[in-house]
């Protein structure tokens, strides 16, 4: 579980429903993060309410920062809910890139020594 997530309101009030459906979803990503890199994560989720031309819109944006990198994701549509979904799925997206580029690479060098060694 994320430790670290800082949700703001901006334009609107952040519900106790809204936070906890947030620190739900947003809260399970650490599974998507190398485990050293899991004591110095921390999450900013900033929603917003608009309404450009009488439209309604929200808009999640959510910041990750990790020890070599900082990952934005943005998302905007009617409902608030359905913006923290799609932001979490690109999220996922984007911290399995990061965990391919600087997880430990033990596993992978571990079952290369094995299909080495395995008579074919």
């Amino acid at each position: 579980m994320v430790q670290k997530i800082d949700i703001a309101g901006v334009h609107m009030q952040v519900g106790d429903d809204l936070k906890k459906y947030i620190f739900k979803k947003i809260g399970s990503l650490d599974r998507y993060v190398p485990r050293a890199s899991r004591t110095s994560l921390h999450v900013e989720v900033k929603l917003k309410e608009s309404n450009p031309r009488g439209k309604s819109e929200r808009t999640c944006e959510i910041i990750m920062h990790l020890p070599h990198e900082v990952l934005n994701v943005k998302e905007t549509t009617i409902n608030i809910y359905a913006a923290v979904d799609i932001a979490e799925e690109k999220l996922k997206v984007q911290l399995k890139k990061y965990k391919d580029l600087h997880g430990t690479h033990g596993f992978r060098r571990r079952v290369l020594t094995r299909l080495k060694r395995s008579p074919a």
